[in-house]
């Protein structure tokens, strides 16, 4: 409030925001199979109260894609006062899974994942425009082809005004003047002409409800605060900032729970217009966020006839500009693809596949994940080995198992001794090595076993404190070793 240059900054980037979202959230309103004041109602209730709870600021909440996927089958086959009923238990749920530190999983995906999270964005968000640029007079492309030059070109000139909102007025005010027949916003459908009203779901408060709901809730409760998360950490990184993970996670839920208390269709973090609220306009405070918001419901309320005259062709070319800012280029580049190892790479595909095949952001981050952990237990295990040191005398022989020892490198431990011709004692030396879990306790058992068939004496030596205490509490107790 104390720099005028900052506030104009904000102020017109919540403006840029809130025009950007009328489209959006009418169309996630129509998959989800309601009005489009549902969606519209939650977008606004999304961005001011996270303005206020959130812990990204400048961060974009609204109606989602993701989210609308997910309630649609509540909406089809129950009905409105369902769907609200089960917005507050998603909402509910965020809150629960936010005070149990789901925010700390965050630390357990990989920058190759976060990559490809960032591509498959950007994709998503390109091709969401392809349906309004299909089918449409040869207009809209000159429109479109006129909005992308302004907005690369303005800044060169002057970052007074951010260039998407010079953009959107100028091909609305060539639209009106020249009569152009064109698409445009109130073609995507009614906007309200009321503020939005604190309601209560007429449900029956019964089992039954809960077992209808909960599902649905659960899944979006987890799609919800995986996506909000993502675009979090992406905002950190663009912002250089770091941002409460755990407070944004438990104020999305406190935000589901009072949109659906005032008949909206619950939502998560918008990708696409947090880069323009961020990246576009340069805001980096939370009144951008709670300004998106009022602006949204002010335009689509009391402007609501102005607003439908905006040709979604300045939109569009916002978008396309978004999705070209949003992708990581440099890590398509071949130099890059030649430097990286092809583990990497994978990781970064599968991410990218998954979310743009399924349109469902959280199967492609847990996708990227799993594959993630898979490789690194690959390339881990294949750094163990065991070596044969010198025999202290002709009765003994010690051999040193050396690298981590887990699960994927534990299982072919057993195999690397020579039970018939080893003398009547061997040690094993673990000294450079870690047991991390069960199995690995369990392949030491069997290992003894087999050594105590021949009438071997096994002695297993330097554990550190760590991997003492597993062998100590799980040795002998799990079943025979293999």
């Amino acid at each position: 409030m104390r720099s005028p240059a900052r506030l104009r900054t904000e102020v017109l980037a919540g403006l840029v925001v809130a025009l950007a979202l009328i489209p959006e959230a009418i169309s996630f309103s129509i998959i989800a199979g309601v009005d489009p004041r549902v969606g519209l109602f939650a977008s606004f209730t999304m961005a001011v109260t996270l303005a206020f709870l959130g812990g990204r600021p400048a961060m974009i909440s609204a109606a989602t894609g993701a989210v609308a996927l997910v309630v649609a089958p509540v909406v089809r086959d129950h009905g409105l006062d369902y769907l609200i009923a089960t917005v507050i238990l998603g909402g509910l749920i965020q809150v629960v899974l936010a005070l149990l530190g789901v925010a700390r999983l965050m630390r357990f995906i990989p920058r190759s994942v976060m990559v490809g999270f960032v591509n498959a964005l950007a994709i998503l968000v390109f091709v969401a425009q392809l349906p309004h640029l299909t089918g449409v007079p040869w207009a809209v492309y000159a429109m479109v082809a006129a909005g992308i030059a302004l907005i690369v070109g303005l800044p060169r000139l002057t970052t007074a005004v951010p260039a998407p909102l010079v953009a959107i007025v100028l091909l609305t005010v060539v639209t009106v003047v020249f009569a152009l027949a064109v698409p445009d916003v109130g073609d995507e459908g009614d906007l309200p002409d009321s503020l939005p009203s604190l309601l209560l779901p007429d449900v029956p408060l019964t089992l039954e409800t809960l077992a209808i709901i909960a599902p649905f809730a659960a899944t979006m409760a987890l799609v919800g605060l995986m996506e909000s998360l993502m675009t979090a950490k992406l905002v950190d990184d663009v912002t250089d900032t770091r941002s409460d993970k755990t407070r944004e996670a438990w104020g999305q839920g406190v935000a589901n729970v009072v949109t659906g208390f005032f008949g909206g269709m619950g939502g998560c973090a918008m990708i696409g217009q947090t880069m323009i609220n961020v990246k576009e306009s340069g805001a980096r405070t939370r009144i951008s966020t709670f300004l998106a918001g009022v602006f949204l419901l002010v335009l689509v309320v009391g402007l609501g006839d102005l607003v439908a005259t905006i040709p979604m062709a300045a939109l569009v070319a916002v978008m396309i500009m978004v999705s070209v800012g949003t992708f990581d280029w440099h890590s398509v580049r071949p130099a890059t693809l030649r430097r990286m190892p092809l583990s990497e790479t994978a990781v970064m595909l599968t991410t990218v596949a998954v979310t743009v095949g399924t349109h469902n952001l959280a199967y492609g981050v847990i996708s990227g994940v799993v594959v993630a952990a898979l490789m690194f237990a690959r390339r881990v295990a294949h750094m163990t080995e065991v070596v044969d040191v010198a025999h202290p005398d002709p009765g003994t022989r010690v051999y040193a198992v050396v690298g981590e020892l887990f699960w994927a490198s534990s299982n072919d431990l057993v195999y690397q001794f020579d039970y018939t011709g080893d003398p009547a004692n061997v040690v094993i030396d673990l000294s450079r090595a870690h047991v991390w879990d069960a199995s690995t306790v369990a392949t030491l058992d069997a290992i003894t076993t087999k050594y105590a068939a021949k009438g071997t004496t096994v002695t297993i030596t330097g554990l550190d404190e760590a991997s003492a205490q597993r062998h100590a509490r799980l040795a002998g107790h799990l079943g025979g070793g293999l």
